[in-house]
């Protein structure tokens, strides 16, 4: 069970962004107009997609989820909540994009933490602690046919990279406690992605004119 892998401290960390990971699935429902049930898979998927990934290729069985039913239950109500009060929030996408930040820097910590906990290697950790961040999500936007947030060029998964490795730094390679770690590491990667929102920042995309031409 996850309770068993991680510490509380994780293991809460964990539960937060399950719940804004949900919700931030949920709003999206409501821009498409979707039903409650629609609603729930929708938020279920965006909430544990990426977790459940990652454990598969880590070769953790059961995964979280099948462990630990609760947490099936936390998008239930996160995604039916949403459902009934989404219509009172306005500027939705405002909403959905800081919800998706700080679920995507919570995840970062929890998925570097579930892979190092399963004795992987820093690198590996950082590419878990990313997938758990933003498989969810992709998968959403794919159902939901978004334009995944992954491939615009604003900075996403920088943010998620940021944030894991942030993690896997102060704990494995400079041996920090994970409370302090857990905090730092969260702030680097949400910070990032706020500043992204808020200035529009982007990495430079690939450009032709770089490329060597043989006329």
């Amino acid at each position: 069970m996850l309770d068993q892998i991680i510490d509380p401290v994780v293991h809460w960390l964990n539960l937060a962004g399950t719940v804004v990971f949900a919700v931030s699935g949920g709003l999206v429902a409501a821009r498409k107009n979707l039903d409650i049930i629609s609603f729930i898979l929708i938020g279920t998927i965006t909430a544990i997609g990426g977790g459940t990934l990652r454990d598969l290729m880590l070769g953790i069985g059961p995964v979280g989820w099948v462990g630990a039913p609760h947490i099936l239950w936390i998008c239930i109500i996160s995604a039916v909540l949403t459902y009934f009060v989404a219509h009172l929030i306005e500027l939705r996408q405002r909403w959905l994009l800081w919800a998706d930040a700080a679920g995507l820097a919570l995840f970062a910590v929890v998925g570097a933490e579930v892979a190092l906990s399963h004795g992987t290697s820093g690198m590996v950790a950082i590419g878990m602690g990313v997938m758990t961040a933003t498989f969810g999500g992709i998968i959403r936007d794919v159902l939901c046919q978004e334009t995944s947030l992954v491939l615009q060029q604003e900075i996403y998964a920088t943010a998620a990279v940021i944030g894991a490795g942030s993690y896997v730094l102060m704990t494995d390679w400079l041996h920090i406690d994970r409370p302090l770690a857990v905090a730092v590491a969260f702030s680097a990667g949400f910070i990032i992605r706020a500043l992204a929102i808020v200035f529009r920042l982007s990495l430079p995309g690939y450009s032709r004119k770089n490329s060597i031409s043989g006329t």
